[in-house]
């Protein structure tokens, strides 16, 4: 054999060993995606973090906090540690849980493409902006949510951060309401998702969704909606496309608010005559939010999700006369008009809504422009994974709508306590998992396309500059972001099982047992003579 060649080889082999110590998932470390990753390298699985001011979402005080192996030991002033021990210096900034964003899509197939991120580069994105956990939509396959949740096993493989998933109902049949239990009970899902739009793809009937919600109160899983009426959005399009309409102007024309707070109603209304909470994705609207305002202050358990995107921006750029501009902002709901957006932030201020996700659902100005001549095909979906946490600091916190401790909450804690994983997740305390991040109040940020961590070419954030800045963040006890630089193990996320009845089901049965002595009924009559 030539020598060069065994050379060569003999180099290979010892460049594989040198990684073994260090990687979690080794056949993982030549993925090669410039996320300095080439090392295989971890960090300490001993860290101090020194003098900082520690924030959960029920209080903010100065403490050390110390992690080992992934698990956060100690939470108080002055601890003393051994030199083995890697210290991290947070004085005068904030150490925080992780973000957990409740709202993603990662690896999706739809409208005839699949997301640009997918398991591994979405989370490398995440960690890069302070989230540290996920939770993404199972698609099921052909109405089957095992072969579904098969599937994105395989797909999440390559997880560089912890994440769950819920689940998304298709159609109902017996075969589906005896998986969802299996869900629920082997496979740690406790949520199911019912899109109400969609129409001919993944839209479901009333008739469906009051057996979802049925099954799902039985199983203690949180029902989720994706509400819009779709029987009204198809006309609605088929409108547009009449009047000559094809830009993605005519997408958001197409459905309209109304139609976003028709369907949140009908929803919450199903959800109450079955007497189980609900969990209302992407609240877009000033009328969806009104819809979930009045169920909540008659006691209803209602959760409403507003998104980055309608927090923050406006429906302007759909109107871009650059076609690829334009595009990038189709979502569903659609981002509506100014005036929304602040709405939007009172209600979350005010604790109508609970907790923000992103919708990260991101698709390249190649895949948008599919439906460069017809809005329709522009598959929908933006970005956010990355930006979220900083967006929300900036928006919220730094104009005064909200407290330090309750960014904490709206970002991570409540998500945690609503899928039930909380305090595991969602809080610096002892016990938890060492999910952190270190953020400078008075750093800031700018976002960039060039420089962002997403796959895509295109971001609906670029330009935007703010306050705040995420300078470091630990998932699992490892330090992953830090001096700008993102050091990722592909393999190495884990996945997170949620178990079943959370708070939210919390005197449900009581409710119930109420409602059915209060029934007088059945009335005991004679029979006729």
């Amino acid at each position: 054999m030539d020598h060069s060649l065994i050379s060569l080889r003999l180099l290979y082999i010892l460049l594989l060993f040198a990684c073994l110590p260090f990687s979690r998932s080794n056949e993982f470390c030549d993925a090669g995606i410039a996320y300095t990753e080439s090392t295989c390298r971890v960090s300490s699985s001993k860290l101090l973090i020194k003098g900082g001011t520690v924030v959960n979402a029920h209080l903010q005080e100065i403490a050390d906090v110390y992690v080992e192996d992934g698990t956060i030991i100690a939470v108080k002033p002055n601890i003393k540690v051994g030199d083995d021990v890697t210290l991290l210096d947070a004085t005068g900034k904030y150490v925080m849980p992780g973000g957990i964003d409740p709202h993603t899509h990662l690896a999706f197939e739809f409208m005839g493409t699949e997301t640009i991120d997918d398991f591994f580069s979405g989370q490398a994105a995440a960690l890069a902006g302070g989230t540290t956990m996920h939770i993404d939509f199972v698609i099921p396959v052909n109405g089957s949510l095992v072969a579904g949740f098969e599937a994105y096993e395989k797909k999440a493989k390559k997880s560089c951060m912890d994440y769950g998933f819920h689940m998304a109902i298709s159609k109902w049949d017996e075969s589906v309401s005896r998986e969802m239990e299996i869900m629920v009970k082997e496979k740690g899902i406790n949520s199911f998702k019912f899109f109400m739009a969609y129409k001919g793809a993944l839209m479901i009937s009333d008739e469906l969704l009051l057996q979802g919600l049925e099954r799902c109160k039985s199983l203690g899983a949180l029902a989720m909606v994706h509400a819009e009426n779709g029987d009204a959005v198809f006309e609605g399009q088929k409108r547009m496309i009449e009047l000559g309409i094809t830009g993605p102007e005519g997408h958001a024309l197409s459905r309209p608010p109304v139609l976003e707070s028709e369907a949140t109603a009908r929803a919450i209304r199903l959800a109450r005559f079955v007497n189980t909470p609900l969990y209302v994705v992407h609240v877009m609207s000033i009328d969806a939010m009104e819809e979930i305002a009045i169920a909540r202050k008659s006691g209803q358990k209602v959760i409403g999700e507003p998104v980055v995107s309608g927090l923050v921006l406006n429906d302007s750029g759909l109107w871009d006369p650059d076609f690829i501009t334009a595009a990038k902002y189709v979502m569903s709901p659609p981002i509506r008009e100014s005036g929304h957006d602040k709405a939007l932030q009172a209600a979350l201020s005010t604790g109508v809504l609970q907790l923000v996700g992103t919708d990260h659902c991101v698709f390249n100005s190649t895949q948008k422009a599919f439906g460069i001549d017809d809005f329709r095909k522009i598959p929908n979906g933006v970005n956010g994974i990355e930006e979220r946490m900083h967006l929300v600091w900036d928006t919220m916190v730094v104009s005064g709508q909200i407290s330090v401790t309750d960014y904490v909450r709206i970002t991570s804690t409540e998500s945690a306590r609503i899928f039930n994983i909380y305090p595991r997740k969602g809080a610096i305390l002892a016990g938890s998992d060492a999910d952190i991040i270190i953020f400078n109040p008075n750093s800031s940020f700018e976002i960039s396309v060039s420089s962002h961590h997403s796959r895509s070419d295109t971001n609906v954030y670029d330009g935007r500059k703010g306050k705040g800045k995420v300078e470091v963040t630990i998932v699992g006890g490892r330090v992953v972001w830090q001096n700008d630089e993102l050091k990722v193990v592909p393999g190495s996320g884990k996945y997170i099982e949620m178990p079943p009845f959370s708070y939210l089901f919390n005197g449900i049965d009581k409710a119930d047992a109420k409602y059915l002595s209060s029934l007088q009924a059945p009335v005991k009559r004679f029979s006729a003579s």
